[in-house]
């Protein structure tokens, strides 16, 4: 989808200030059925910095948002609502490693 691929983007390139050395990784996007809303997954190493990075990409969900506006202004009529949500799968993965002494 090409909202994935454009916030994975900005997040990339002109977001850099936001996740400020972490890796954050765009994991799913679902957008309501009238493109008002958009829910961004994202998944963020290392793990201890999840909150963090969440906390800065509420804050500057504006960025982002214009950001996209501005890839997309010829392909739909409104840019949806941001919401991030954390997919913590990865670290949920690692832990059962950890917990089976896959090291």
């Amino acid at each position: 989808m090409q909202i994935r691929k454009d916030v994975a983007e900005i997040l990339q390139k002109e977001g850099a200030q936001i996740v400020r050395g972490s890796l954050v990784t765009v994991t799913s996007v679902r957008v309501s059925p009238d493109f008002a809303y958009a829910k961004i997954y994202v998944s963020v190493f290392p793990f201890d910095r999840s909150a963090e990075v969440m906390r800065a990409l509420e804050r500057e969900n504006w960025f982002v948002r214009r950001a996209l506006g501005q890839r997309m202004r010829n392909q739909i009529k409104s840019i949806p609502e941001l919401q991030f949500f954390l997919d913590d799968s990865l670290e949920y993965i690692e832990n059962i490693d950890k917990a089976l002494g896959n090291d």
